[in-house]
């Protein structure tokens, strides 16, 4: 473990926390979502700001909880394509494992045309087995007109999330880093190494400290996606003209030659 990631895991330690309990009142499975870049030399920068302001969920003693996503396409990519083409309205199919409780789940995200996501969410046995869950082929073709039959893995990320609320708990902020991606079609992996993604979750524009904090070490307003972000960095035949800005901020996070191939 480098310098930076012991310092951002000692301030977590050093925050209060907060278990799932305490937070059930602010699933926001109706929110609006605001997504920061960053890097975790800035990540150490808001921890030290946020330290009074905010708690930092905790659940079964870990403050930095691993997560692994599978995300899934048809064969022409439609989905990617969707945010690609930079469609309002929008959607995702994933299977996602929170890897220290042992629970996953079927996730559908819908994002509408006035920014603001739904999600919808079945709890299945498995990364492997979620197809024989009932009510999975249901909830697939109700929340995207698509047969579930036609939807294949397409990227695997891994990664580390914290969660912070504000403690007047009406909002969530997730911290996402050490993000890894695996492509099923390719069968190729990208790291990340450097890059923080930051995600404020709230109902409507209320006011968030830390939009603040953020603005004063710099860090502003981006849309990211994590899923295709992944897609485009471990599948050079995917359409991506629309994502190189993105990749190049990569690139300028991690102060090196990030990705190795010509971006088509």
């Amino acid at each position: 473990m480098g310098n930076v990631d012991c310092t951002i895991k000692e301030l977590l330690y050093s925050m209060a926390p907060i278990t799932l309990e305490e937070m059930s009142g602010i699933r926001l499975m109706n929110r609006l979502d605001t997504k920061y870049v960053a890097s975790k030399v800035q990540l150490v920068q808001l921890l030290k700001l946020a330290q009074d302001m905010y708690y930092v969920q905790e659940t079964l003693d870990r403050r930095i909880i691993p997560y692994m996503t599978t995300y899934y396409d048809t064969d022409d990519h439609y989905m990617y394509m969707m945010h690609h083409n930079k469609r309002a309205r929008r959607m995702k199919v994933r299977v996602r494992t929170y890897v220290a409780s042992d629970l996953t789940f079927l996730e559908v995200k819908n994002k509408n045309n006035h920014a603001r996501t739904k999600k919808k969410r079945i709890e299945v046995p498995s990364q492997e087995e979620f197809r024989a869950t009932e009510g999975a082929y249901e909830l697939v073709r109700r929340k995207t007109g698509l047969n579930l039959n036609r939807l294949n893995a397409v990227v695997r990320n891994q990664f580390d999330r914290v969660t912070l609320v504000n403690k007047e708990k009406t909002e969530r902020l997730t911290i996402d880093f050490n993000i890894g991606f695996h492509n099923f079609e390719t069968l190729q992996d990208h790291g990340t190494d450097q890059l923080v993604i930051i995600e404020l979750k709230r109902d409507g524009n209320v006011f968030s400290p830390v939009c603040n904090l953020l603005r004063d070490i710099h860090v502003h307003p981006t849309g990211f996606s994590k899923c295709c972000i992944g897609m485009a960095l471990t599948d050079a035949s995917l359409k991506q003209n629309n994502f190189k800005a993105k990749l190049r901020g990569l690139e300028k996070i991690n102060g090196r030659s990030f990705i190795d191939r010509e971006l088509n």
